[in-house]
């Protein structure tokens, strides 16, 4: 699914570009993911991945979950840096793993109540 740049800022190219160079095009996780890595994780941007060969891709991850709005409500700007790390795929992907689940469950439900509205069910 493509990202929504609605909802970041306007210098989103720039910062990630800069978590980017922070990282030294590896990842940064340190085991947010609740992957099997007890250190960081150290992937390098263009490796194979080991199992399916295909190629590590780094990521901007936000380590404050939730849509722009609510960040700014709590007084945290979504393209502060030490708020965000560079992931790869994997690392990203089960990061992000319960928000993704949860935004799922929310959408087939709300699936579901527009069938009983017009579907008579």
């Amino acid at each position: 699914m493509p990202m929504d740049r609605s909802q970041y800022p306007a210098d989103w190219p720039a910062i990630r570009e800069a978590v980017l160079e922070r990282a030294g095009d590896r990842c940064e996780c340190d085991g947010e993911c609740g992957r099997l890595h007890l250190s960081r994780c150290g992937r390098r941007a263009g490796d194979p991945l080991e199992r399916s060969g295909r190629f590590v891709v780094l990521t901007t991850a936000h380590l404050w979950r939730g849509p722009c709005a609510e960040h700014h409500a709590a007084g945290v700007k979504c393209g502060e840096l030490e708020h965000l790390k560079a992931m790869c795929q994997a690392c990203h992907l089960a990061y992000d793993l319960p928000h993704h689940v949860a935004k799922s469950r929310h959408t087939r439900r709300a699936r579901r109540a527009s069938g009983d509205l017009f579907d008579g069910h």
